[in-house]
Order: C-alpha cells, then sequence, then structure tokens
C-alpha cells in the first residue's frame, strides 16, 4: 500500500487480525520491508496486527530529497501511524531502524508499547563518515547500489547462511543492489549525523537490546552498553549471528520477540 508523504509516496503493508496490537517493524539500511519475512507469519498468528514500512528511497518508497536526520525518518513512522490510525505499537527495529526507534522513544514515548532494538548503535559510529564518503565515491560514478551489495551481504550473513540459503541470500543481495542511490546516502548520512547517546536514560518505554553475537558493528559488549543506558533495559543475543539475526536465526528471534511481546500484555 502507498502513502502520499510531503508530495512522495511511502509503501507499506499491514496484516494480521484487526484486533491484535500493532508491531511496527522497521528494516536497515539499503533493505526494504521484506527484510522481516521471517517474522509476519510468526507474529500473525500469535495475534498481532504486523506492520512493515519501507524507508526513503527503499524498497516501494519514494525517494525524498537527501539528506536525512533519523528525527525526519521517525517523523515519518509516526506519520504512517497517524494514517492508519494507531495509537500505539509496539516498534522492532534493527540498525538504523534501532535507532529511528530511540527517536520515537524520546520523543513520542505515548506512542509505544515497548521497544525492541536490534544491532544498532546509540550515536554516529567510529570512522563511519568515512566509510560512508568511500561508499558514496563508488555508487555515484556507477549509478547503482550493485557494486556495494556483496560487500554488504557478507557483513549482515555469516557464509554458512549463504551456503544452506542461496535464494534467501540472494534476495536481500538484489534488495541492497536496487536501492535507490538518494535513498541510500539520505538515510546513510541520518546515521553520520546523529547522538541518543546521554538521551536515552529519559526513555521509559520497556526496551529489550539485542544483537547478534558476530556482528561486526553492534558486538555484545556495545549492545550491553547501551542496556545500561536505558532506564527500563534488558539484553539479548543471538549466538553466531551476525548483522541480521532475524533471517539468520528466525526460529530463536521468533521465540525471543514474541516472548518479549507476550510479556508486555
Amino acid at each position: 500500500m502507498l502513502l502520499p508523504y510531503e508530495g512522495h509516496k511511502l509503501c507499506y503493508d499491514l496484516v494480521g487480525p484487526d484486533s491484535g496490537d500493532v508491531v511496527l517493524l522497521s528494516h536497515s539500511l539499503g533493505a526494504d520491508l521484506g527484510m522481516w519475512a521471517e517474522q509476519v507469519v510468526a507474529l500473525a498468528e500469535a495475534g498481532y496486527r504486523v506492520l512493515r514500512w519501507d524507508m526513503p528511497g527503499h524498497g516501494g518508497s519514494d525517494a525524498l530529497p537527501p539528506p536525512y536526520t533519523i528525527d525526519q525518518l521517525a517523523d515519518t513512522v509516526v506519520a504512517v501511524l497517524d494514517h492508519l490510525e494507531v495509537a500505539r505499537a509496539h516498534f522492532v527495529g534493527l540498525s538504523i531502524g534501532g535507532m529511528i526507534g530511540q527517536s520515537l522513544g524520546i520523543r513520542f514515548a505515548d506512542r509505544l508499547h515497548s521497544l525492541m532494538l536490534c544491532d544498532t548503535q546509540t550515536q554516529t559510529p567510529d570512522n563511519f563518515s568515512a566509510r560512508i564518503d568511500a561508499r558514496v565515491a563508488a555508487i555515484t560514478p556507477a549509478a547503482s547500489c550493485e557494486v556495494l551489495a556483496d560487500e554488504t551481504l557478507d557483513r549482515w550473513l555469516t557464509a554458512e547462511y549463504k551456503a544452506a540459503n542461496p535464494q534467501r541470500w540472494k534476495q536481500i543481495r538484489d534488495t541492497v543492489a536496487c536501492c535507490t542511490l538518494d535513498g541510500y546516502i539520505g538515510c546513510a548520512r541520518a546515521i553520520c549525523n546523529f547522538n541518543y547517546t546521554d538521551r536515552l536514560k529519559t526513555i521509559g518505554t520497556p526496551a529489550l537490546v539485542a544483537c547478534g553475537t558476530d556482528d561486526p558493528s553492534s558486538s555484545p559488549a556495545v549492545t550491553r552498553q547501551t542496556v545500561s543506558l536505558l532506564a527500563n533495559g534488558s539484553y539479548a543475543e543471538f549466538p553466531g549471528a551476525k548483522h541480521l539475526p532475524n533471517v539468520e536465526n528466525p526460529s530463536e528471534f521468533n521465540r525471543v520477540l514474541l516472548g518479549w511481546l507476550a510479556a508486555r500484555k
């Protein structure tokens, strides 16, 4: 489904029983709402309404003129909730999706039942701006994110997962390759310019902070530090997974997610 927004269109989908609490899923940089395919059925069967959206310039959403900010992306999430007349939702975000969740927790606590922040950080990672400059220098002359796809998937998923699930691996790779330049650069620049570390203590919403133990950017140590900054934080980890534990180990991820949601009722 498409939502007109500031002269552009945002793509989202909403499935599950009308009576269920809404669980809003927010994907990582370069991905799209299909990143959560392994969670949709489990959530819907448990009685939840599953709301997924594509960030600007990702998947089926038009690109807004870059650069973006994390707060701007969070405002976009609120616009989707408003359009659907959803007063409050459980929010699950991974990577930049988790950064958006932090902004929501700080600025829109009244719209949240709970937060699950996965494989994310609380401020711009060290040397991230230089890494993004290099990526932009690579994709601009190519006019495509294709040149980033293999390297991205190497960070996101283990070689063992690729060997065992070649079709799903290729599907996610193709999503990265097809991301628009404006969408990728705009969201990447948002990550280059944010810092919620000192404001996390203001988040009173129950928050589960989780990671794959082999995530090269959001390690267990980094994730535990995030938990320590929250007034009502909990920790979970997914052994052997890299940056997308929801894809790499969906049965365990879904068990943790459903347990978390059930405890919030």
